[in-house]
């Protein structure tokens, strides 16, 4: 199998040695990559940096082109990059198709928001002695970025890097995930054939342990990361570098006896097992008031029977495998531990090969790790609530605050958990794996710092710069 280059400034390079990517399905070997040297690093880090002068002039049309093309071969490649996806991620090909879908949505989203990052006019004369004042704010990008990707978006999750970066003028170096590299490395083939200049976009292959000397590099002006608690660590590596995290979640659904109770157990089987659990947003706690939870337990369990586990590449499959071996065993043992404490498995809670089947959890406590702390599989646990407001005390008793989803018919509950619920989104009548892309995405607590969703990440990659005008005529 012929190594699979990585992107450096325009040009494809091999490095020094491989590292191999392999299907979380199977252990099938998807792709041998190579892994930069020093010296490619280097040079992707100079290439940014020479870059910006010239990036950050470009007008808005051709930036916006460029992001358009990006769009456009996205939507041509779809199926081709979707099986990428699924090979290297072991996402169901049903849902691989619409992250590709998305992934294109992503820049066109950017190409539209860019024609639109107009500044602001400001009228100073407001008090006395400043007659003839006005303002003209504009936003300039910080500088060049440094991105660093998960593994459970691989194409997705690096466009939200790299189209915002793109649109505002900053070039980026990406660092994707160990276990898939590839759905970078398709993106990069496609910024490549426009007309933007080379240095805009870097994607290295490196291993993690490679990632702190990134993060610590000064000329680097921007840090966005996605991916574990491990980024508040990393931030902390340079203070005064400008960061975005996107980290972790155990997100609350709350269903109330008003709700639809269907709707919000097929909403929710998706919600907790789409994607094996391995999303931030997923669903992991559902909180049922009491009086229609037998009711609701009993319509959830029979949805969640119904998903179809299985190889991601067939078309029908609805749950594939977890990401590796070790996040299978540390699943497993999570429910076996739950379990051993008395909680009661109402379907599931066991694995097959490198699957794990989808399970339900009861009489679950706060202090379990299925509950408190990030499973990222495809586990849910169901918890009977008496009032609305011991629902959001429960949602919101967690270190956690990204997303929550409420059921409800009551317009009064729903401005009501608007306000109270600790998160960076609520989902009204859905779960809380909902996501549009243009919408501003991040968490409150040890879910993160800042926020995404294209306009929101271009603010978060630019500063204000305000020009004072004297003696105008206003």
């Amino acid at each position: 199998m012929a190594v699979r280059p990585f992107y450096v400034a325009g040009e494809w390079r091999t490095g020094e040695g491989t590292a191999e990517v392999r299907s979380p399905y199977d252990d099938a070997l998807v792709a041998d990559v190579g892994v930069p040297t020093d010296a490619d690093v280097e040079d992707a880090v100079r290439a940014a940096v020479a870059t910006f002068a010239e990036f950050r002039l470009l007008p808005t049309h051709a930036r916006a082109e460029a992001l358009m093309h990006v769009s456009r071969r996205l939507a041509e490649r779809r199926d081709e990059i979707a099986e990428s996806i699924v090979r290297e991620g072991g996402k169901p090909m049903k849902w691989a198709l619409v992250e590709a879908t998305r992934a294109s949505a992503t820049f066109r989203w950017a190409a539209e928001e860019i024609r639109r990052f107009g500044g602001e006019f400001m009228r100073l004369d407001a008090d006395p002695g400043m007659d003839g004042r006005a303002g003209i704010v504009r936003r300039f990008a910080h500088g060049p970025v440094l991105g660093i990707t998960p593994f459970n978006f691989p194409v997705n999750l690096v466009a939200h890097k790299v189209a915002p970066a793109l649109a505002v003028g900053a070039p980026i170096v990406i660092k994707p995930a160990g276990q898939t590299p590839l759905g970078s490395l398709l993106l990069a083939e496609l910024v490549a054939e426009t007309d933007l200049p080379k240095g805009v976009l870097s994607v290295l292959t490196l291993p993690g342990s490679r990632a702190q000397r990134l993060v610590e590099d000064r000329r680097f002006k921007k840090f966005s990361f996605t991916g574990s608690g491990i980024g508040w660590n990393l931030k902390g590596l340079d203070a005064r570098k400008y960061t975005t995290l996107e980290l972790g979640g155990n997100a609350g659904v709350i269903v109330h006896s008003d709700a639809d109770l269907d709707w919000a157990a097929a909403r929710i089987a998706f919600g907790g097992y789409y994607q094996a659990g391995q999303s931030c947003i997923s669903v992991q706690r559902i909180f049922v008031q009491s009086e229609v939870y037998d009711d609701f337990a009993a319509r959830f369990v029979k949805e969640v029977e119904g998903l179809k586990y299985g190889d991601p590449l067939d078309p029908t499959v609805d749950v594939g495998p977890v990401i590796d071996a070790g996040a299978l065993e540390r699943i497993d043992a999570w429910v076996a531990e739950a379990a051993a404490q008395g909680a009661q498995v109402l379907t599931g809670g066991r694995r097959e090969g490198s699957l794990y089947v989808p399970t339900i959890l009861a009489n679950t406590t706060p202090a379990m790790k299925v509950r408190c702390e990030e499973i990222f599989g495809p586990i849910t646990t169901l918890v009977p609530y008496e009032t609305f407001e011991e629902a959001i005390a429960e949602v919101n008793d967690s270190a956690y605050g990204l997303q929550a989803g409420v059921f409800t018919r009551s317009l009064e509950r729903a401005m009501q958990a608007h306000r109270d619920l600790e998160v960076g989104g609520v989902v009204i009548n859905d779960q809380s794996a909902f996501r549009a892309d243009q919408q501003p995405y991040g968490g409150w607590k040890d879910s993160g710092f800042g926020r995404e969703g294209l306009r929101y990440a271009m603010e978060e990659m630019t500063a204000p710069r305000i020009m004072v005008l004297s003696g105008v005529a206003l």
